[in-house]
């Protein structure tokens, strides 16, 4: 029996990053059928979304938006600082 692959949600992004260029090189090589081409594009979707989603949040832990008096943005701060 052949071992299932953990959820994408639970995927470091170094694996998920892995996994995707993976998927990348399988799909343009050619080899793969339609059906399977199908299988594998909605997975690298899904892999790609949960890096974007990963980035976002190390983003919003680095830096947060500082705003000035105007109510203009004026910087960025580091994201545990008040």
């Amino acid at each position: 029996m052949a071992e299932q692959a953990p959820p994408i949600s639970d995927l470091s992004f170094e694996a998920a990053l892995k996994r995707l260029e993976e998927i990348v090189r399988r799909l343009e090589s050619g080899e793969a059928s339609l059906d399977e081409s199908i299988e594998l594009y909605g997975e690298g979707d899904a892999l790609k979304q949960q890096c974007e989603a990963r980035l976002q949040a190390a983003q919003a832990k680095i830096e947060k938006i500082q705003f000035g008096r105007d109510g203009q943005p004026s910087g960025t701060v580091p994201f545990d600082q008040a």
